[in-house]
């Protein structure tokens, strides 16, 4: 794991926010060393040491570093966005959380509009995707995929599984990342689970090519660990050479809710942010 893997950048917990996390333990001091293998090491320790904090069953978030707190990672940035500190929307009382034992339909009792990823500072909101009171139409969400043949089997299978609500946010950063994030809201755990490994995720590429792509495959380089055991998910990368811009796409089954992350860039979508995003979207639905 390097220093481009993703580093989730918040902490989550019901009802209000949570200390970030103890900073990494120190590194013994190297006698007669070069310069560039103590800023090596120190590297090494700090990503191990918070992925390690992701990893755990007990984290309820993935906490943020200040790269002026590592040593010799001040000065250089490895594509990291800032969110805003996120925070769990209350549940109503005496409703259990989507993955406890007492909620075997995995329902989200929480506003599915309150659990969408917010976007990172400086970024221009996509107004598009705003909705009427926070809900996206089908529509607008089927946009996304290419043909026309495709948009009403999709159509179809959303009315067959029983689609309730679509939440969405969108924006786009200076760089030119346009990300987009759907949350699909279904009656159980068992009808999301079904829709995604059925019909929209297989193992080797996404059932539905999103627009502007021939061909998907798995992304092999995503850290799996900065997700929580709890999700089922496929993550996708559109290989060189792509058109005008590069896509990357998640599907994460949470629970009722199945959320897809798309992001977009011309000239190639950079893997930390995107990596980012679908971590911290995950523990949200968490």
């Amino acid at each position: 794991m390097t220093e481009q893997t993703a580093q989730a950048e918040q902490t989550v917990q019901v009802g209000q926010p949570v200390p970030p996390l103890a900073e990494p333990a120190a590194v013994p001091p190297v006698v007669r060393k070069d310069r560039r293998v103590l800023r090596g090491v120190l590297r090494w320790t700090a990503a191990v040491a918070v992925f390690a904090a992701v990893g755990s069953a007990t984290a309820y978030g993935v906490t943020r570093m200040d790269r002026t707190d590592v040593p010799g990672l001040a000065t250089k940035t490895d594509g990291r966005w800032t969110y805003p500190e996120l925070t769990m929307p209350a549940l109503p009382s005496g409703r259990p959380g989507p993955f406890a034992g007492t909620n075997p339909a995995g329902t989200h009792y929480a506003d599915l509009r309150e659990l969408v990823l917010p976007a990172p500072e400086g970024a221009e909101a996509d107004k598009s995707l705003r909705g009427e009171d926070g809900w996206l139409a089908t529509d607008a969400f089927l946009k996304e995929y290419g043909g026309t043949s495709e948009r009403e089997e999709l159509r179809q299978l959303f009315v067959d599984y029983g689609l309730r609500h679509i939440a969405a946010r969108g924006w786009t950063t200076s760089d030119g990342t346009h990300t987009r994030v759907y949350l699909l809201h279904f009656d159980t755990a068992a009808v999301v689970d079904e829709l995604r490994n059925s019909h929209l995720a297989s193992y080797s590429e996404p059932a539905y090519a999103v627009r502007g792509t021939d061909v998907s495959f798995p992304d092999e380089e995503f850290p799996t660990k900065a997700l929580s055991d709890d999700l089922d998910y496929s993550v996708y990368i559109e290989p060189e050479p792509y058109g005008a811009e590069q896509v990357r796409q998640a599907y994460l089954g949470a629970g009722d809710v199945l959320a897809v992350v798309l992001q977009t860039r011309k000239g190639g979508a950079a893997a930390v942010p995107f990596q980012q995003t679908v971590a911290l979207q995950g523990r949200l639905l968490g």
